[in-house]
């Protein structure tokens, strides 16, 4: 899960809350990705202990050719620590045509976030094809009520999760989120959910469950921590890449992280989801590269992760 804000800073409106969204009780599957140019160069923490069961068992098979190779996701430390897709280079540069958000109204932020959910669909299946990874695209769920899923009650001070247990991200449409229609930092949000589901992909949220399971508090909370960091970093590395188009302007981009370093861990009363500055230190490094390189937080000095 993640929090932006909204405040305004000269003639720039920089976006708020801890994310609520869009329209009527529904789902959405995104799939049909859109086209995209050459590249240039939860559950999040309280829901994924539920994910000790999930992806590491799987192993989709891939025809090339006369032969058949198996795609296997890395299993236990090494699919936090030493990722092949780490190895991937860029993400693509993507136009989303996601168009503008309109305050108040619903239909335009489903709309957005819709298209958003596309552009991260495409993204990421270039990304594992490069990792020799198999991929499969998340659920799309907007709701108008705090929901439960199998991962459990809608987590306090969420505006949206990730479920890994059905692969879907939740995405609440609620009338303060409404208010605010700055796009860079709704695209944010829907990127920092996606990441979860990355992770689930790339084997991580295994290794976390299987981690915490039986993990002390403190050891839990450090855990906690990268994951939700590297989800950070992780969707700001998507948002470099399609800042073209919304657009993202670096002024924006900068009082968007300032605002992060001071206000970003005050829903997160555990620090499960880190400091303020760690939370912008792992924005700042996602957005600069680009590239899933630079979201190692299982191998970080525990000092970026406090």
């Amino acid at each position: 899960m993640s929090t932006l804000p909204f405040r305004q800073l000269s003639s720039l409106t920089i976006a708020s809350l801890a994310f609520s969204l869009v329209m009527g009780v529904g789902t959405a599957n995104a799939d049909a990705p859109l086209p995209a140019t050459k590249a240039s160069a939860s559950a999040d923490a309280a829901d994924a202990s539920s994910t000790a069961q999930s992806s590491a068992a799987q192993s989709p098979t891939v025809a090339s050719g006369a032969a058949t190779a198996t795609l296997q996701v890395p299993r236990g430390r090494t699919a936090a620590t030493a990722n092949p897709l780490y190895r991937t280079g860029t993400l693509p540069t993507m136009r989303c045509g996601a168009g503008q958000i309109r305050a108040g109204s619903a239909a335009s932020y489903r709309y957005f976030m819709t298209r958003v959910n596309r552009c991260l669909n495409l993204a990421w299946k270039t990304q594992f094809r490069k990792a020799k990874l198999p991929f499969a695209q998340p659920k799309l769920r907007f709701v108008t009520t705090k929901v439960s899923s199998p991962c459990g009650r809608w987590p306090a001070g969420a505006g949206g999760y990730y479920c890994s247990s059905n692969r879907m991200i939740y995405i609440g449409v609620f009338r303060d989120v409404l208010k605010n229609p700055y796009a860079p930092n709704h695209a944010q949000f829907m990127a920092h959910e996606y990441a979860h589901h990355v992770q689930q992909l790339m084997g991580v949220m295994t290794y976390y469950g299987q981690s915490v399971w039986r993990a002390r508090s403190t050891t839990k909370l450090a855990f906690s921590r990268r994951l939700e960091l590297q989800a950070d970093c992780l969707g700001s590395a998507f948002l470099r890449q399609i800042s073209a188009d919304l657009p993202v302007e670096q002024e924006q981009w900068d009082s968007m992280v300032e605002w992060v370093a001071a206000n970003g861990h005050k829903n997160w009363v555990k620090n499960d989801h880190g400091k303020g500055s760690s939370q912008a230190y792992w924005m700042e490094r996602g957005f600069n590269a680009g590239s899933p390189s630079a979201c190692n937080t299982w191998t970080a000095p525990s000092r970026t992760v406090a």
